[in-house]
């Protein structure tokens, strides 16, 4: 069986395991939208989905993904802005009232960030995007220098975590909500060997 052939039957075993067993859980989505309580901001890693880390239904919360789970800063220059784009619509459209950002130890983009494989800008997207997190990088490297590249990699995967959270609240419309105790933003961290989860903020 190929790769695309076992997607697929992913998908008929999906059918049988749960939209089959549930009907009446999809057609009450179809018939009322989406109405989740969270969002969470994770990354695109495959070894970590956030609907089966947090054990979650359809329809509970909002995802967004992407590499090493960044927030960028806030940018009203006109120009399309996925990630912002997403928390906007979670936030301002549909209502959440909890933002979770979710960081996960042994993080590609955190690594090679912490290898120094971004300086040279080969990647056209790559590199800019993990260029949002070189303060980081920076931080951890001036603060724990004599650590080894494990413990400085998991410095550096929390270190994110708080610029995610710091950028999250330049955006004007959160900060606005959180002040006004409508909407709470924290800082999860799971560690994927380990199977633990922290609160990091």
């Amino acid at each position: 069986m190929n790769e695309i052939d076992k997607l697929l039957a992913g998908f008929r075993r999906f059918r049988e395991r749960y939209y089959s067993r549930e009907p009446g859980l999809y057609q009450q989505l179809v018939n009322s939208g989406q109405s989740p309580t969270s969002l969470v901001i994770a990354c695109c890693d495959s070894r970590v989905h956030p609907v089966q880390v947090l054990d979650t239904d359809p329809g509970e919360i909002f995802v967004v993904r992407n590499v090493a789970n960044v927030v960028p800063p806030h940018e009203q220059d006109g120009k399309p802005h996925g990630t912002s784009a997403a928390i906007e619509f979670a936030v301002q459209i549909l209502g959440v009232r909890q933002i979770i950002v979710l960081g996960h130890g042994q993080c590609g983009g955190i690594r090679s960030l912490m290898e120094g494989k971004h300086q040279d800008h080969r990647y056209g997207f790559i590199d800019p995007w993990m260029d949002i997190v070189a303060p980081a990088r920076d931080r951890v490297l001036k603060e724990r220098p004599e650590a080894s590249f494990e413990d400085q990699c998991r410095a550096c995967e929390q270190a994110n975590i708080d610029i995610a959270l710091h950028n999250l609240m330049a955006f004007p419309w959160i900060k606005k909500k959180v002040e006004g105790k409508q909407l709470s933003i924290h800082g999860w961290y799971f560690d994927i060997g380990q199977g633990e989860l922290f609160v990091t903020g």
